[in-house]
């Protein structure tokens, strides 16, 4: 096994070789996704840095990695003892990409790039940054030849979405598709990115670990739809689904080819964030075509949720429940019985919880289940060899999903596990006003995501602190744990639609020391409609109760004592009649409970009652619930 710095010198002979005087990996693979399969994983294999995001850049003196908040404690530590310099973005001193390249390279010097794996935006903003120093850009794979044991592409079945699962079929989808680019004065588009061409022809596979997406392209015009991607793949009744909206199926390698030979004049409309600059050079080689940049809109239809998708993410996310109540009990006797657990452990009885679910295909992210200090790592994953285990005191941060036929589940819940401090407590009381101001929020038609990105950090910046990423993502529909457009993040302009789903996950990571985080799924719906506009809110569709055991009663105000009363009585209802007996009243008592105080009278009403809130214990908060 070679050593990162041995990997590095190879890139350098590689670059030397073609001419190149320094070369940048990006994390990326011909789609422009975050997760990738393992044969575009080079980033990673060549800088040792295994995080979703990142650029590596090496040049001839020296290398680099640029890494976002969410993974600096892991980029520092998988990054220690070799010669790749961490660079932390956003951080004050800290250059970009691009400044970095512009100050390493002069005049005539060669910046290689693979072009098949590097969106067009990337190498454009490349380019306006080295156009002043008179440096070039080449298109060159570097990685294949130099990568030892590198996987295969991968080609797993693929299927067809139900279109009682996904509400529209791919003809209408196609139909909303040819209507947007019209809009748009365009008449063709490449569909790229494989979130939406999943959405689009309802495809999906296996291809991605944790996503249900199959490696395709998608080329649309007014009276035509060729779907890139191996026959061999889909079985013929598929096929032939496809084949009578429209749909014809070539081979996955015969794009580029198919593009630069077509015949027919078109305004192909290109989304340079996910277009990868080798198909961005052979739309631009056709005299046939006339390029228009923009967005994808196949981003934007899909994110409007339908009402059947809404309707099944719902019973989705009311099985997720289950799941997670039965973790909790599950957690709550090993630890009342003095068992070991690890944090691999909590990772394996959540995916056998879940596989238990109908229509559950799996996880839709690898499971972060960390113990205490490990948790201020806001992407830690727990292996065998390298795991915690439990104590009775502290936090067990626990964020995981599941993938389900009708739906995508992402849920991060916070366990008090004994005694804590009162730094722990405060903290999470403060996570807990962020999440709450932020689900119970109504405002004004036409907002932004980083509009509302401030309404969360609010309570933990008037405390001078922050969380070094955003506060909430947008969720496919059986499909990736994270897509856009929207999100919640203060650089997002994207308005929020009634029918977006987003999540809510404010945090506070502290090295060393604690991470914590709560997260539900919201769903954007219609307010009050008056004199001033249409007003919007939001409704929480994940089920599962919320630890009240760490919470300093006394900082919530009525409000958001209000939402968390009514969140757990919804909470209480959906699930109920999913439980058995047993597990009704262990959920019941949790919730009557509060925070940990006596026990109310038997008649006491669900939801929490504030009472119980207000009678905190001010003595040693005892172990997360009682065992049955």
């Amino acid at each position: 096994m070679k050593t990162t710095n041995e990997k590095i010198a190879l890139l350098r002979q590689a670059m030397q070789a073609a001419g190149a005087n320094a070369c940048l990996i990006p994390s990326s693979d011909p789609h422009a996704s975050e997760y990738l399969p393992d044969h575009w994983a080079a980033r990673s294999y060549f800088s040792g840095f295994t995080g979703s995001v990142g650029t590596l850049v090496v040049t001839e003196s020296a290398s680099a990695l640029w890494a976002d908040g969410r993974y600096f404690i892991q980029a520092g530590r998988q990054l220690a003892g070799s010669e790749v310099q961490l660079q932390r973005i956003g951080v004050e001193g800290v250059p970009t990409v691009e400044e970095y390249l512009a100050a390493a390279l002069s005049e005539g010097q060669v910046l290689a790039l693979d072009g098949m794996v590097t969106p067009t935006a990337t190498v454009q903003s490349l380019q306006k940054a080295l156009a002043e120093k008179g440096a070039v850009i080449k298109s060159v794979d570097l990685v294949e030849g130099n990568w030892e044991g590198r996987p295969p592409v991968p080609a797993t079945p693929a299927f067809l979405l139900d279109v009682k699962y996904a509400g529209l079929s791919a003809g209408e989808k196609l139909a909303r598709l040819r209507a947007a680019l019209a809009e748009q004065k365009a008449g063709a588009m490449v569909v790229t990115r494989l979130d939406s061409v999943a959405w689009l022809l309802n495809l999906r596979a296996s291809d991605i670990d944790c996503t249900p997406f199959a490696l395709a392209f998608c080329f649309v015009t007014p009276d035509d739809a060729m779907l890139f991607m191996d026959a061999g793949r889909l079985p013929a009744e598929a096929a032939a689904a496809l084949g009578a909206q429209g749909v014809r199926v070539m081979d996955y390698e015969k794009l580029l080819g198919t593009l630069t030979g077509y015949h027919h004049d078109h305004t192909v409309l290109v989304d340079t964030a996910g277009t990868n600059w080798a198909i961005y050079t052979a739309l631009q080689s056709n005299p046939c075509f006339t390029l228009a940049e923009g967005c994808d809109p196949v981003q934007a239809l899909k994110a409007v949720k339908n009402p059947t998708e809404i309707e099944n993410l719902k019973a989705a996310h009311a099985k997720d429940g289950v799941a997670m109540v039965r973790f909790a009990i599950w957690l709550e006797a090993e630890l009342a019985a003095g068992r070991t657990v690890t944090e691999v452990d909590v990772e394996q009885i959540l995916l056998k919880l879940r596989a238990a679910q109908e229509l559950n295909q799996g996880a839709s992210f690898d499971t972060i289940a960390a113990y205490g200090a490990n948790a201020a790592m806001m992407h830690y994953h727990a292996t065998p060899g390298s795991c915690s285990a439990l104590q009775p005191k502290g936090f067990l941060l626990v964020d995981c999903g599941g993938q389900y036929l009708d739906g995508t589940t992402d849920i991060t819940r916070t366990y008090a596990l004994g005694e804590l401090t009162e730094n722990e407590r405060t903290y999470y009381t403060y996570v807990l006003k962020s999440h709450i101001d932020m689900a119970k929020l109504q405002f004004l038609a036409g907002c932004t995501g980083g509009n509302l990105d401030i309404i969360a950090r609010a309570p933990v910046w008037a405390h001078g602190i922050d969380y070094r990423c955003g506060t909430g993502h947008g969720v496919g529909f059986f499909g990736g744990v994270h897509e856009g457009p929207h999100n919640l993040r203060i650089t997002n302009n994207v308005v929020f639609k009634p029918g977006m789903l987003v999540t809510d996950e404010p945090g506070i990571y502290e090295e060393g020391e604690v991470g914590i985080r709560i997260e539900n799924e919201l769903v954007c719906v219609e307010r009050e409609k008056n004199q001033y506009g249409q007003f919007l809110g939001f409704e929480a569709v994940t089920y599962c109760p919320i630890d009240l055991a760490p919470v300093r009663a006394e900082l919530l105000d009525e409000s958001e004592k209000a939402w968390l009363n009514a969140f757990h009585q919804t909470v209480y209802d959906t699930l109920a009649p999913r439980l058995t007996a047993p597990e009704r009243a262990w959920l019941a008592e949790a919730l009557a409970q509060g925070v940990r105080g006596e026990l109310p009278p038997e008649d006491a009403p669900l939801p929490l009652l504030q009472a119980y809130l207000e009678s905190r214990l001010e003595k040693r908060i005892p172990p997360l619930l009682t065992p049955l």
